[in-house]
């Protein structure tokens, strides 16, 4: 009998015993309906690629298994180039084709940001064939001279959607144009958009359109509710939730990096057990926070959408969308992963007043019944933990020790009964009874459900303020490099709790323990308000900045207020004269911030501004 019997489905696409030998070795039995449809496609013609199918349904194998079997082991150019939008899906692509080489003496390495630079031109020198990387970082290594895509066979773009999502086109493209032309295209995407099309006409020849029909996530066991609130009530919200549940085993999503490491940090701070989940952690520490969510030693997974790909927990109780999804098919697939093996789940939306309009499509779209949730009260809190109390200490009735006979006697014979009960508890659970625990939510009123609407914030001229009567006001975020803040961080960070948009942000600096970034004052208000119960020691994380803090000397009358409008011009001025010739701060978000050579030349940083002439 044939040893790949098992995997005859696997053979009959047309792929090698190395590679049948492989796909044994992993387990795998049937290919699935995107490796079906695109393996033979690839072995068999010459013909560009694009792919349609959800996450999660083998899509790197569909387009590794075709470019091992076409690589020429002997040659030591780079000839197949993957990007991938994050690090951690790099990492992810990179393992996945390693494990599918077989016994294929063939280089594959993951080129991201964060990781050395020095490793990374060792290993490009001696000769990597298979690249799966970040477009920031593979653009660098490009404009570095580092790294030759000139004898391409192959160019993937993995979530191709996800990179456009989060602003690589340009990146895309240069890359791109920086490749021999007789190399094969090929796109893979969870969804189709227009500029991917758009992109396939641009750089293939002729191309293929795979789609696989998407698979119905099923959420009949999983209850939706929404709750419509203030950005700065949503951690208060949250924790009332955890409160008002016995068992509480859940994935709180966020939408970027840093806001899911702030909302981790907070949680732990309260004594929640929380981690954050998110691109900047390493294959190794992503394991360990995983496996202790497995484990049950921490309850509460905070994480990203990209960071929670891939990732299989089960017997979660809730999903808390932190920050509602900018598409109904990822609302489906979060809220999915509760409510499973016969078990109910519960997904509670928050919805800000700006928001309403996103979540009405997301209802319409997804067809979904989702009801009000009614945010339990303070007295529903302290009753729900008076009762928990209870029935932990009756649970305790069965397993009682002997050895604890002689102090409850002695203690019986000295105090009452209930006044030793009251402080057994006491000393069980010192502060859980405490109603300063919580804070007030407040009401939205009429009125702001229309300024969230309207998105208008005004504010007039105050002397003790960096702000331009020409409408740029300067803000302090108390916040930097200590706390992992970059450019790219704190803007990610602000477009995202505010509704903003990125060409909003100008100037952003990011000192060791803070930073300053310049927002259309009708803009200001708004940040300031969404941010301000998010500080240390009841004070605001962001303000209005002082000249003193900008270390700006302006004066308190009119002749220095015409100077701070005419050095507000220049600098828009010297803004857009810049945005010219170079990107102000990188797009790639889930990479550290590193200029390269050329997107740094004619820069000098002095006395914290960037000095835009030319060198001589």
């Amino acid at each position: 009998m044939d040893e790949y019997d098992a995997l005859e489905a696997f053979k009959a696409l047309g792929l090698s015993a190395t590679t049948l030998k492989a796909l044994e070795r992993k387990g795998f039995t049937e290919p699935t309906d995107i490796q079906r449809e695109c393996i033979p496609l690839l072995l068999g013609r010459n013909v560009d690629v694009v792919g349609q199918a959800q996450t999660g349904t083998g899509k790197t194998a569909a387009f590794a298994l075709p470019i091992l079997e076409k690589l020429d082991v002997e040659d030591r150019s780079t000839q197949a180039l993957v990007l991938a939008p994050t690090r951690e899906l790099a990492m992810q692509v990179a393992d996945e084709i390693s494990s599918l080489k077989g016994e294929r003496k063939i280089s594959v390495e993951a080129i991201y940001g964060g990781s050395s630079y020095e490793t990374q031109f060792k290993k490009l020198k001696k000769g990597i064939q298979i690249v799966v990387g970040t477009p920031g970082r593979i653009q660098d290594h490009l404009e570095r001279g580092t790294l030759d895509l000139t004898h391409l066979k192959f160019a993937v773009l993995d979530e191709a959607d996800e990179m456009l999502d989060m602003g690589f086109v340009e990146d895309i493209e240069k890359i791109l144009s920086q490749t021999n032309e007789d190399k094969r295209m090929l796109f893979f995407s969870a969804t189709m958009p227009d500029p991917i099309l758009a992109l396939a006409v641009k750089f293939m020849k002729e191309y293929e359109i795979v789609r696989i029909k998407k698979g119905e996530v099923d959420t009949s066991l999983t209850e939706q509710y929404f709750v419509a609130l203030r950005e700065s009530d949503k951690m208060e919200v949250l924790t009332r939730i955890i409160d008002s549940c016995s068992q509480f085993y859940a994935i709180v999503f966020c939408k970027t990096k840093v806001q899911c490491e702030e909302i981790g940090r907070k949680l732990g701070e309260k004594g929640y057990p929380a981690e954050a989940l998110h691109g900047d952690l390493s294959q190794k520490q992503r394991e360990i926070i995983l496996q202790k969510m497995r484990d049950h030693k921490i309850g509460i997974l905070v994480a990203t959408d990209v960071a929670a790909r891939g990732i299989d927990i089960s017997e979660l109780t809730h999903v808390i969308n932190y920050t509602i999804p900018g598409d109904p098919e990822v609302y489906t697939h979060r809220i999915g992963r509760t409510g499973r093996a016969g078990r109910t789940g519960v997904a509670i939306t928050f919805v800000t007043p700006s928001e309403k309009r996103k979540f009405a499509f997301i209802k319409r779209i997804n067809k979904s019944e989702i009801e009000p949730y009614r945010v339990p009260t303070v007295a529903d809190l302290i009753q729900a933990k008076k009762d928990r109390m209870a029935d932990a200490v009756a649970s305790q009735m069965d397993k009682l020790d002997d050895a604890y006979d002689d102090i409850a006697s002695t203690l019986l014979s000295s105090y009452e009964s209930d006044l030793l009960v009251k402080a057994l508890l006491q000393l069980k659970w010192p502060h859980e009874l405490e109603r300063e625990r919580y804070n007030d939510i407040r009401a939205i009123e009429a009125k702001e459900e229309r300024r969230g609407r309207r998105e208008r914030y005004e504010r007039p001229w105050h002397d003790d303020e960096t702000e331009d009567k020409d409408g740029i006001t300067r803000l302090f975020f108390a916040r930097g490099r200590n706390s992992h803040l970059t450019k790219r961080k704190l803007a990610d960070l602000i477009i995202d709790a505010c509704n903003v948009r990125d060409g909003d942000l100008q100037d952003i600096q990011v000192m060791e323990d803070f930073s300053f970034i310049n927002v259309p004052s009708h803009l200001a208000g708004r940040i300031i308000s969404t941010f301000k119960d998010y500080g240390e020691d009841g004070k605001p994380l962001v303000t209005r900045a002082r000249a003193e803090q900008d270390g700006r000397k302006k004066k308190r009358n009119d002749a220095g207020r015409r100077q701070v409008k005419a050095s507000f011009s220049r600098r828009r001025e010297r803004h857009a004269q810049w945005e010219e010739g170079v990107r102000f701060y990188g797009r790639d978000s889930y990479d550290d911030y590193i200029p390269s050579r050329s997107a740094s030349k004619g820069r000098k940083k002095e006395h914290g501004k960037y000095n835009t002439k030319k060198r001589k």
